[in-house]
Order: structure tokens, then sequence, then C-alpha cells
């Protein structure tokens, strides 16, 4: 009886670490559209100081702000955006600490993602201290690019650590073994993190409309940029980087960047896609993934032809957060075929070599 009963309450355990992890999904990309949202309403600098505002934990009247910040006048609807995120951010950081008390027994376990779960620690404190640095370094563009990969970062690892616990169970090993990723995989992760870098590059400094008109730029295929400048990763800090430092130049090189780094990441998905579309179990899975990439192209073409208004540019961030994740599952179900497909006859593992799967 005893016994049924611990069992019992290991198996609700297990349950609550599985749907905490989901929700952390969620709320991940709740943060970081809320985050999107808070940088598109010029509200990144709403609050002066860090973690507080204006000294308080809540946004105060005008003369508390006045008094702490002679220099920055409050304006209470971004400042209360700003906090809005924070708060935010901060239930976030205590998620990530349920989940890795409620699965530190497991920690010994084979197979418990003990690992991720630290990782994810981790990368949120890291969060907190770009979250820090965005508002003291004054929307530095290095910064803000940073914080936005971050967020997908945190995304990504409890997306990765949901899937590992729904795998997980204690006291047996899993049979089967990852498949191995091959070049294209790795080709189109790099594209992927790359293009997301391009992305809050573009963002942070300003130049999403830097170019009229699609697919040409200001009426010409090639027009006058400045890649120097508009690259130029040791810019000073100091100035206060709201609505960008950069001249024209140097933000239409920026977009016409990132239009190269969507075009090259489109053509790796398509590559990945045909490649491994008769692995088991994967078609529909590239399907998702491509599909997403398709959907956030659009919006990104939408974005310039429509001048960047705010709700199309929130959904061009909510797209980028969809591709991050299709992407995830799409490698998850590389990595883990079902356990159906992973269970192989000796004959079909004899015909499965580490050169079948390797090749591109």
């Amino acid at each position: 009886m005893v016994s049924s009963v611990i069992t019992a309450g290991q198996n609700g355990r297990q349950c609550w670490l599985v749907r905490l992890s989901l929700a952390g999904v969620v709320f991940t990309a709740l943060v970081v559209l809320v985050g999107a949202w808070t940088r598109l309403v010029d509200a990144g600098l709403g609050c002066p100081d860090w973690p507080g505002c204006y000294g308080a934990l809540v946004v105060p009247d005008a003369d508390r702000a006045l008094a702490h910040s002679p220099a920055a006048p409050l304006e209470s609807a971004k400042a209360w955006v700003e906090m809005v995120h924070r708060y935010l951010a901060s239930l976030l950081g205590l998620l990530v600490i349920t989940l890795i008390v409620l699965g530190a027994r497991w920690r010994r376990e084979a197979g418990y993602p003990w690992r991720t779960s630290l990782a994810l620690l981790g990368v949120i404190l890291m969060q907190g201290a770009f979250g820090a640095f965005t508002v003291t370094l004054k929307l530095w563009p290095q910064v803000v690019t940073l914080h936005l990969l971050g967020g997908l970062s945190v995304m990504v690892l409890f997306l990765w650590l949901h899937l590992r616990l729904r795998r997980f169970q204690p006291g047996q090993h899993r049979v089967g073994r990852p498949r191995p990723l091959t070049r294209l995989w790795r080709l189109a992760l790099v594209l992927l993190v790359v293009q997301l870098a391009l992305g809050g590059w573009t963002s942070s400094n300003y130049a999403g409309i830097a170019c009229q008109g699609f697919p040409t730029c200001n009426g010409e295929w090639w027009p006058s940029m400045d890649w120097s400048e508009g690259f130029h990763l040791t810019q000073t800090v100091g100035p206060n980087y709201l609505h960008g430092q950069l001249h024209a130049e140097a933000r239409s090189a920026i977009q016409v960047g990132h239009r190269l780094g969507a075009l090259a990441l489109g053509l790796g998905l398509l590559l990945l896609a045909i490649r491994h579309r008769d692995a088991a179990g994967m078609r529909p899975w590239l399907a998702l993934m491509v599909g997403t990439f398709g959907a956030q192209l659009a919006l990104g073409i939408a974005n310039v032809l429509a001048w960047l208004p705010l709700w199309l540019a929130l959904l061009h961030t909510a797209g980028a957060v969809a591709l991050v994740a299709a992407m995830t599952l799409a490698l998850w179900h590389w990595r883990w075929p079902s356990v159906a497909q992973s269970i192989a006859s000796p004959e079909a593992k004899g015909s499965e070599t580490k050169e079948e799967w390797a090749h591109v």
C-alpha cells in the first residue's frame, strides 16, 4: 500500500513536470511577444533604472519619478508596459526554479534531463542580466539582439525539456538511439541562428523600413549601402539608441542583409526538406517547418510594403517564435523517431549504417 502511494506521488510529480514545462514554452513565447511590444511602442526605457522603476517596485507618481530621475520624465503608459514585461519575466524565472525543485529527486536517474534543466536556469539568469543591460546601456543594439536570442533560447530549452520529460520513465531505459545530425541539419540550424540575429539587429537599429519596396530596395536591386557601418559591432556605449543612431545607407545595408539571410535560410530549409522527406515520420514536421517559414517570409514582405504597422510587426515576431518552435520539433523528431520506428529489426539495423544517416 505504501509503495503504491509513493508510486502514485511520483507519477503525479512527473505529470506536473510535463505540464509545467509545456506551460513554460507558451509563457516564454508570451514574454518574447510582450518584449517585442515593449520595443515597438518605444517603452524599452520607460523605466530608466533596473530592476525597479524610478526606484520603486511599481510605477510611481510623477513627483517621485521626477525626484528620482530629473533627466528622464515619467511616461506612465510606457513605464507600465516595461514593468509588466519585467513582472512576466520574473514569473518565468520562478517557473524554472519550480521545475528544478520538482525534478531534483530524479537528477541521477538515467534519461532524466537534469542538465537541460540546469542549462535553462543558466540561460534565464543570463536573460535577467541582458534585461538589466538593455536599460542601463540605453538599448545598445548588441545587447538588445542578444536579449532576443536569449529569449528564444529559453523557449527552445523549455520545449526540449518538455519533449524529454515525456519520454522519461524512472528506472527504465528507452530503446533506440538518436539519429545523428546530417550536414544539412547543421547548416539549417546555423542559418536559422544567423537570420534570427539579423532580425534582432534590424529591429534594434530601427532598419525595418530602411528599404522602400520589395524585392527592390528604394527602387534599386543594389542600392547605395554602408556595410561597414551597418554591421559595426563595436558601436560606442553611452548614447541613447532609441530610434537608432545609424545613417540611412547603413540601415539599408542591414535591411538588405536581413533579406539575403532570409533567402539563404529558405533555400537551406527547402534542401533539408527535400533531402529528408522520405525519412521515417519526418514528412509532416518538415512540412510544418517549411510552411512556417513561408508564412514568416510573407509577414516580412508585408511589413515592408505596409510601412511596419504595429500589429503586423508584432505578428512578424510571433512568426519568428513559431519558426523556432517548428524547427525544434522537426529536429526532435529527426533525432528521436517514434518508439515503433526506433526499434528496428536486426536486418534493418544492419542496413542502417552511420554513413546512410550522415551523408547529405
